[in-house]
């Protein structure tokens, strides 16, 4: 049920029908004036269908008066328009923004990995708790910014093959700062 739930079509059409809801009095409270009927047609005021006086109960007498609400325009019938999302523009992913973007990676990858391995050989330690497990030799340290660099692509592609195009962008850049901040760090500190 959940996983249903999930689902664009789904998520929009719930969306939908809340904002429909909610903004339902405001519907009605819009003046139809400015609206010009096309060559003579019914206006929408006139095909909407509205209910007679005469199949409401009788006002109680004065004596007896009461005020009653006037009826919530949540309550008052709405009409539904469901537009359909248009489908983002479509892109190559090796376009030209990707490409920069994986060569950045792979470039703060790489000097992620000298600055770690000079600040090793120094006796310094390594503050990463996964990196920390191959720091114990310079092939293994290579092979887990390599493999950083591979799992940022992988990701990206898994975002770009679903359709979040953002995320898609957004990985490469959370990689980036992560590594240009580990940088600074590991300079900072020799």
């Amino acid at each position: 049920m959940l996983k249903y739930l999930q689902s664009a079509p789904v998520r929009s059409l719930l969306l939908t029908a809340a904002l429909a809801l909610t903004l339902a009095g405001s519907m009605f409270a819009q003046d139809l004036a400015p609206w010009k009927p096309a060559r003579g047609g019914p206006r929408p005021a006139d095909l909407a269908e509205t209910a007679s006086s005469d199949a409401l109960p009788s006002a109680p007498t004065p004596s007896t008066h009461v005020e009653m609400p006037a009826m919530p325009a949540a309550m008052a019938p709405v009409a539904m328009v469901i537009v359909e999302p248009k489908p983002l523009a479509r892109h190559r992913f090796w376009d030209r923004e990707n490409s920069v973007l994986f060569a950045t990676v792979g470039g703060f990858a790489t000097a992620d990995f000298f600055t770690t391995r000079a600040n090793l050989a120094s006796g310094g330690k390594e503050l990463n708790p996964v990196t920390r497990v191959f720091a114990g030799s310079t092939p293994a340290l290579a092979a887990n910014f390599a493999l950083e660099t591979g799992s940022v692509m992988a990701i990206s592609y898994f975002f770009h093959k679903t359709g979040h195009h953002q995320l898609e962008r957004i990985t490469s850049f959370v990689n980036i700062g992560a590594s240009a901040g580990a940088v600074g760090y590991s300079l900072a500190h020799r």
